[in-house]
């Protein structure tokens, strides 16, 4: 579903990702770990073409997305929750999740948004900015879904989220991608959180992937030492 090749990214003559190769399986979670500073952001932002790429191929159902500006990388089904959320906060709920039917040209917010997010469907006369910090997670993602994506990529989603919150937005992503049956690309760091929702876990480090492990066979005390500070 989505294929990243020898992807390098650079900031100036400054090179952040050096060659990169990742594949996702439709219908695959895959979670990519790494400490603060380590290029998972910069991953994200280039897949989306917020950043550049120096050199390298990303492609989705082989199609080719590298040349392509963010708005049409959207309309080819790739979607982004970017990490801090960047919802609307003077928008309601409604007219925040409105803004990504653009690309499918909808003009009513799909019925199965609001059975995936039955708080949102209460609150969606109210401000996002009014909204907890689970509450605007929970409204980007459904923003995102609104444009139908084929691959939702999430930056961060559990930061600044309670932990009791935490395993409720686990449980979600798995409905997800079993209702819409789509493939997730999720970085994080909560090493808990992606045990719950990963098929594969990818660990980042300088750039570069230097661990990889499946669900089922998971080596936590080698993930937990690449996070470690």
């Amino acid at each position: 579903m989505l294929a990243i090749s020898d992807l390098h990214v650079a900031y100036g003559q400054s090179e952040v990702l050096h060659g990169l190769n990742v594949s996702v399986a439709p219908n695959e979670i895959v979670a990519i770990m790494g400490r603060n500073g380590m290029g998972k952001t910069t991953l994200m932002k280039s897949l989306m073409g917020i950043v550049p790429t120096k050199s390298g191929s990303v492609s989705m159902e082989g199609a080719e997305l590298s040349t392509l500006p963010s708005y049409d990388r959207v309309a080819k089904g790739l979607a982004y929750v970017p990490q801090g959320r960047m919802i609307f906060s003077t928008m309601t709920v409604k007219e925040n999740i409105e803004t990504g039917l653009v690309v499918s040209g909808g003009s009513e917010v799909p019925e199965d948004i609001y059975e995936l997010f039955p708080v949102l469907l209460e609150m969606k006369d109210r401000r996002g900015g009014n909204l907890s910090g689970g509450q605007q997670q929970q409204l980007a993602i459904a923003r995102a879904l609104a444009s139908d994506p084929k691959v939702l990529l999430l930056d961060e989603p559990t930061e600044g989220i309670q932990p009791s919150i935490i395993k409720d937005l686990a449980r979600l992503l798995r409905d997800i991608r079993s209702i819409r049956n789509i493939c997730i690309v999720v970085c994080e760091q909560v090493l808990s959180f992606v045990l719950d929702i990963a098929d594969r876990i990818l660990v980042m480090e300088g750039g570069r992937i230097v661990h990889s492990d499946r669900r089922d066979h998971v080596d936590e005390a080698a993930i937990a030492r690449f996070l470690a500070v």
